[in-house]
């Protein structure tokens, strides 16, 4: 991978930083009263808040370049779990339970038929997640929305909104100790996150047209549109199974494992020995084969297979991996809590020099 890609990576880092700088000193204006904000939960996206007695959170996010997939295929109606996914595993990883959403549809102009596609997908994404729609909005700008093709260009976001459960502690990662074992729920494909690399390195192997190369029974464009998981409802399941024996919980999207689990275990200083992960998707495999990319980059960028990471106190192990295969999300043990800080992963296997991440995110 580019030392430029890498950078944007470092750039986005350092942005997100300042912006969130920015939005604390907003915080303390709402302290003691109605809406003040729970400093616990500054490690995640979703942050909680005190409404007439009751914990809210809230979480915007969008579907990313991925758009362009559904594009070049003309397949749209998969962006709409691409899209609860990315809010909805937001909300669950800090403890909370999703209840709705609404979405923001930027566009160059009006398709209505694409319209119908995109809002039929979301409206099936949402009750799979057992979510509502409560609104949003379709806004046509002319030039300012680009794309691919001569079809409707498009960005869409959305914010959704959950509740913390009564007596339940928000997911912060401040109750880690060491023993907490990691359990990875796999995914399929890139979710919503690496596709600039993706597409980079399919270009410039195979050209300008690569999403109609044939590959792995379908064609590349069409492979990287396999659609996000939906990992919320069985989150809340288990959390409501095991209680406070789930410790942390880490929704592995930009910024790939080292980023996302090195937001959980922040709050502690502690680390994790990843000595036995998933294996990337075939997709994830191949494009690193295919570009040269190397194992340190691709995990920063991609999820390798992990679309979730869960930490459980050992003794609700057994029990957490029951549950989760039982409503058809199974999990595996892949890791560790340890005393030396950073996020270690033997990708080669237990014997081989693990990579080693400190300092992020």
């Amino acid at each position: 991978m580019s030392d430029a890609r890498i950078g944007d990576l470092d750039r986005k880092d350092l942005a997100s930083r300042a912006a969130g700088a920015w939005a604390e000193r907003t915080q303390a204006a709402r302290a003691g009263r109605d809406g003040a904000v729970d400093p616990s939960l500054r490690a995640h996206f979703a942050q909680i808040q005190r409404v007439g007695g009751v914990a809210i959170a809230t979480t915007s996010d969008g579907v990313g370049t991925k758009v362009e997939l559904a594009e070049r295929t003309g397949v749209y109606r998969t962006l709409g779990f691409d899209l609860v996914a990315m809010v909805a595993d937001d909300l669950a990883a800090a403890g909370v339970v999703p209840l709705s959403l609404t979405n923001v549809l930027d566009v160059d102009h009006i398709d209505p038929v694409v319209v119908e596609q995109l809002m039929a997908g979301l409206a099936e994404a949402c009750l799979a997640a057992d979510m509502c729609v409560t609104g949003g909005e379709i806004a046509e700008l002319g030039p300012r929305v680009g794309g691919y093709g001569t079809g409707m260009h498009l960005n869409w976001c959305a914010t959704a909104i959950g509740t913390l459960p009564d007596g339940q502690a928000p997911l912060s990662g401040s109750a880690l100790q060491v023993g907490d074992v990691l359990v990875g729920l796999p995914s399929p494909g890139l979710r919503s996150n690496g596709l600039t690399l993706a597409r980079g390195v399919l270009e410039s192997h195979f050209g300008p047209d690569w999403h109609t190369v044939a590959s792995g029974g379908s064609t590349w464009g069409l492979r990287l549109l396999t659609p996000s998981v939906i990992y919320s409802p069985h989150l809340t399941a288990l959390r409501l199974a095991v209680g406070d024996a789930l410790t942390g919980c880490a929704h592995i999207t930009g910024g790939g494992v080292p980023n996302k689990l090195g937001r959980v275990l922040r709050a502690t200083g502690l680390g994790a020995a990843l000595r036995r992960p998933l294996p990337p998707s075939a997709e994830i495999a191949e494009l690193a084969m295919i570009g040269s990319v190397a194992p340190v980059d691709a995990w920063r960028v991609w999820n390798q297979g992990h679309g979730m990471i869960l930490c459980l106190r050992p003794a609700a192990v057994e029990a957490a991996l029951a549950l989760l295969a039982a409503r058809g999300c199974p999990g595996a043990v892949i890791g560790a809590v340890v005393d030396e800080p950073g996020v270690h992963i033997w990708h080669q296997g237990p014997d081989q020099p693990p990579l080693s991440y400190r300092g992020q995110p």
